[in-house]
């Protein structure tokens, strides 16, 4: 889109883990510091968390790609809501075991013989485990029980385990007593402080060819990071739309006006329509259902499709367009514009029943 207004060879901000971007701020030069001495130790577990958006899955991308293929046998592992039979499954399909029809005694059996046989020609085997906050203790403790596969003093099987900060507190748990004892290293993964969060987006426009178009105003870094509190994720998707926000106005310069702009922007767009006349609910709260917007019944409704026709004046239908052609605008940027259309539905009918129409 911006990307050839602004001289890039691609996009500096986009959202998707790309280990080409990496960033090595302190916090993730010692994350990254923690993994490889696990690595160097070949045993147990190492564990690290961080906020939701941190980069933590960016961080095990980047290990992977450092990794030499010829030594280590990696599988990496993203967890969700399973129970204790599905992850021995799990690690056996990331390590291409195959399991269909297996027993867990045989299940297991097989797992140990991969590994033996994997050690036996000169490898070790690496399991990483992200998003570990969705493991149940049950399937924690399968991992662990991986860890105790042994050919004479050596482990078979290391694993790193990745989460949010939420796996602290399972970690923490009485039940988790026999695997904190095999953990020999843990880090936080925390986020960027003000002078990280400049460096940070210089670094990744200049992945991409940036020659200081756009310029980035002192006071507009400061309050994307105010905005974005240094979570990389948070300035990822602020600064995509900035920049595209900055094509479209055909400027040069990133000032603090525009980034507050953007950040009113998408503050709206984190709002939930509701019923006709009814208050906007902010994403996340409880919302009665008794409020809640039919949209079925509502693109059924003859008046209320005629309404959608023919959107009002006060609407920028101008930006919008080219918001669409963009294929920015999102889906709840779309539902909340469609509930301001719908605020003036109760107005409109009753002008109508005024005229002389059946009012709905």
């Amino acid at each position: 889109m911006y990307e050839a207004y602004f001289g890039l060879r691609g996009k500096p901000f986009q959202l998707n883990p790309d280990p080409s971007f990496f960033y090595g701020s302190r916090g993730h030069r010692r994350a990254m510091a923690y993994l490889e001495y696990g690595l160097h130790q070949n045993e147990g577990f190492i564990v690290i968390t961080g906020e939701v958006g941190a980069g933590k899955t960016l961080l095990v991308r980047s290990l992977l790609e450092k990794l030499d293929s010829k030594k280590i046998v990696a599988a990496n592992l993203v967890s969700t809501q399973i129970d204790a039979d599905d992850i021995l499954r799990l690690v056996a399909a990331s390590f291409g075991i195959p399991s269909k029809h297996l027993s867990k005694s045989d299940l297991l059996l097989a797992i140990e013989a991969f590994l033996v046989s994997t050690t036996a020609a000169g490898k070790r085997a690496l399991l990483i485990v992200d998003e570990a906050q969705n493991l149940t203790q049950k399937a924690v403790e399968e991992l662990r029980m991986l860890s105790n596969f042994q050919l004479e003093d050596h482990a078979l099987l290391q694993s790193f385990l990745v989460g949010q900060p939420e796996f602290r507190a399972i970690m923490q748990s009485p039940e988790m007593v026999q695997l904190r004892q095999r953990v020999i290293a843990s880090y936080h993964l925390g986020p960027l402080d003000l002078q990280e969060t400049q460096a940070y987006v210089e670094h990744r426009l200049a992945c991409v060819g940036w020659k200081g178009n756009p310029a980035f105003d002192p006071e507009a870094t400061r309050e994307i990071y105010n905005v974005s509190q240094g979570i990389p994720r948070r300035i990822n998707a602020l600064c995509d739309r900035i920049m595209l926000a900055a094509f479209l106005g055909e400027q040069r310069r990133v000032g603090v006006e525009l980034v507050n702009q953007i950040v009113s922007e998408m503050r709206e767009e984190q709002v939930t329509p509701t019923a006709v006349g009814a208050p906007p609910v902010p994403v996340g709260s409880a919302q009665p259902a008794a409020v809640a917007l039919d949209l079925q019944r509502l693109l059924a409704d003859p008046e209320a499709a005629k309404l959608l026709a023919n959107a009002g004046p006060s609407f920028d239908m101008t930006r919008f367009d080219e918001r669409l052609a963009l294929l920015e605008r999102t889906l709840s940027t779309t539902l909340n514009t469609l509930s301001q259309l719908l605020k003036a539905a109760p107005a409109q009918q009753e002008a109508g029943a005024e005229g002389g129409a059946p009012a709905k």
